[in-house]
């Protein structure tokens, strides 16, 4: 049983998370101090610093948050036994692009650690064992659609996999960090179209179906920026 000191360290936890979510929105990890956030959530920037020992500590704990979230999407695409693997492609690449493009400054610094752990500069953390999950599940979507006869057969789940990751991360990250004009949301409903192009069976068949919600009922969103936290004296 959780006792109630433990409950208010995680509640604590959890408002020093809400504070930094803000922080960065609003003006961007670079510009965000610890005693920002430490202000923010009403402790002392001590306090802080006993739950995150780093900037980097802070923002892994978050980039871990944004992936779990994605890591949600994708178990609502596999529980979904009835949409056609095509609709449930263009609803990742559309739910990702709108929550992205709502708090683009949040997810500058978020998208720095996961371009880390692709390339296998960030390895052994929660953030990576997050992402190693997603790619599981992923594949598994798209193999169930291969299965269902509504990807190409000589598409392997595995090559699927990986392109849908680049095509969707390489989209995301152009957006954040070659400037942000246009919406990421039609840049993505684009990208989604060029991966389905090629592997999806009778495509046009699809297109114009109502997407799916695919929305975790958990955690943060791909836009996870909540009203600012209540504060308290610091401690």
């Amino acid at each position: 049983m959780t006792s109630n000191r433990e409950l208010r360290r995680n509640a604590q936890r959890d408002r020093i998370l809400d504070a930094a979510r803000v922080q960065f929105a609003e003006r961007g990890l670079d510009q965000v101090t610890m005693a920002d956030v430490a202000k923010l959530a009403g402790v002392a920037r001590a306090t802080v610093f006993n739950y995150f020992p780093s900037k980097y500590a802070l923002l892994e704990a978050i980039t871990d948050e944004v992936l779990g979230y994605y890591l949600g999407m994708l178990e609502r695409a596999l529980a979904d036994t009835t949409t056609p693997t095509a609709t449930l492609v263009r609803a990742l690449f559309d739910h990702m692009g709108a929550g992205i493009q709502q708090y683009h400054a949040f997810h500058r610094g978020v998208f720095r650690e996961i371009v880390k752990i692709q390339v296998g500069l960030d390895e052994g953390g929660e953030a990576e064992r997050t992402r190693a999950a997603s790619l599981g599940l992923l594949e598994q979507v798209l193999r169930r659609g291969k299965e269902r006869g509504e990807l190409a057969p000589d598409a392997s789940p595995e090559d699927l996999t990986w392109a849908f990751d680049s095509l969707a991360n390489g989209t995301i990250v152009h957006w954040l960090y070659d400037g942000t004009s246009g919406s990421l949301r039609e840049r993505m409903q684009r990208a989604a179209e060029i991966f389905l192009g090629p592997v999806a069976i009778d495509c046009e068949a699809t297109r114009g179906e109502t997407l799916p919600d695919l929305a975790p009922e958990f955690g943060m969103f791909l836009s996870p920026v909540p009203s600012r936290p209540t504060t308290e004296e610091p401690s």
